[in-house]
């Protein structure tokens, strides 16, 4: 509700963008309604990529579309909040009128400042960083030893196979035991997946791969049942709703997504699948809410994802405060948690002043 509230915000803020955007370059009025229309194109297709109708218009295109109205949103946003800063210090008379009128020395300040902002965040959204943790199994024999966790790769109209196939390369590389899926492994539409055969370049992951759902999956599955669980099948895949899976003596349990109302509780998830108490328990949960019922379950990690810690900030500072745990480690008595900020990304590929990651897991 309070992402939505915040949508709804932005969205009317809109306006007072495009005002400062009609006022600020010295050019002819024509010109003005073109910097605006665009504005306007680039936010029709950011709302348009997020409607079903994207599967239906030409591959090439769909690409186009997502990536320019996605990444243009996050532009758009970044300028509402130097517009606000500008505004309220020519309030208080520190910045003058005449900077943000007719003036081409702040549009050229503007334009070089956000575009090493962007640059930056571009860059630093592909490099990945490798999350080591070093866990104690709190004295129960545990084999295999090294896991790969990953969530959120968001794979779509964005995040290609070129992408998904370095990202395997990652994978394979830390040779490990088991790979974890912690949700969201599908972006919004199965349309791209199938059409690049991801699947193909899933199956290259040298060592079993365990998954959840997140609510991405539940997007996707929505207009074609079934799709979802089939390409799970295809990638070699397993998944893991409401059960379980046993690795030595580790048990993985993978619940299913908080979109679903009758999934299961931990606890009960626990004892349908008459976990050994002797067992190294991990859970996968997509979404990181009341991290207690983990702790109170006797579950030694629980693996999640879903915040992005807000993808760029200042949304950092707002998924911060929205959760008990956001992005990183936590211990909760004898539990360990940890809640990635994803491998991927929804949207516009950005990261700025948070981090795209993969975590190696080892547990001693």
């Amino acid at each position: 509700m309070r992402f939505i509230f915040l949508v709804i915000l932005f969205l009317c803020l809109l306006p007072y963008v495009a005002w400062h955007l009609w006022m600020l370059p010295p050019v002819a009025r024509w010109a003005r309604w073109m910097v605006v229309g665009v504005m306007a194109l680039c936010v029709g297709m950011c709302i348009f990529s997020l409607t079903r109708y994207l599967d239906r218009v030409p591959m090439g295109l769909a690409k186009v579309v997502y990536n320019v109205g996605n990444k243009s949103l996050i532009v758009i946003a970044y300028l509402l909040m130097v517009f606000l800063v500008v505004d309220v210090l020519r309030l208080v008379h520190v910045v003058p009128t005449a900077w943000v009128r007719d003036n081409w020395w702040a549009c050229g300040v503007l334009l070089v400042v956000l575009g090493a902002v962007f640059v930056y965040g571009s860059v630093h959204y592909h490099h990945k960083e490798r999350v080591a943790l070093c866990l104690d199994s709190h004295g129960k024999e545990v084999g295999p030893g090294r896991l790969v966790a990953l969530s959120d790769l968001h794979l779509g109209y964005h995040n290609g196979r070129k992408e998904l196939a370095r990202w395997v390369d990652l994978v394979n590389a830390e040779h490990p035991d088991a790979v974890l899926l912690a949700g969201d492994l599908v972006d919004r539409s199965l349309r791209p997946l199938l059409a690049e055969d991801m699947a193909a370049e899933l199956r290259r992951i040298e060592a079993p791969v365990y998954a959840c759902l997140g609510n991405h999956e539940y997007y996707a599955d929505y207009y074609t049942p079934g799709e979802v669980e089939q390409f799970y099948r295809d990638a070699n895949i397993t998944l893991l709703q409401d059960s379980a899976a046993t690795l030595g003596n580790i048990v993985v349990l993978g619940r299913d997504d908080r979109t679903n109302p009758r999934r299961l509780s931990v606890k009960r998830l626990k004892e349908k699948c008459l976990v050994p108490p002797t067992s190294y328990l991990i859970l996968l949960d997509h979404q990181p809410y009341r991290l207690e019922e983990a702790e109170k379950a006797g579950v030694d990690l629980q693996l999640s994802g879903h915040t992005h810690r807000g993808q760029v900030w200042p949304v950092s500072w707002i998924t911060d405060a929205m959760y008990e745990c956001s992005w990183g480690s936590l211990r909760k008595g004898a539990t360990d948690y940890y809640v990635s900020s994803g491998l991927g990304i929804w949207g516009a590929k950005y990261r700025i002043g948070t981090q795209s990651e993969y975590v190696v897991v080892d547990i001693q």
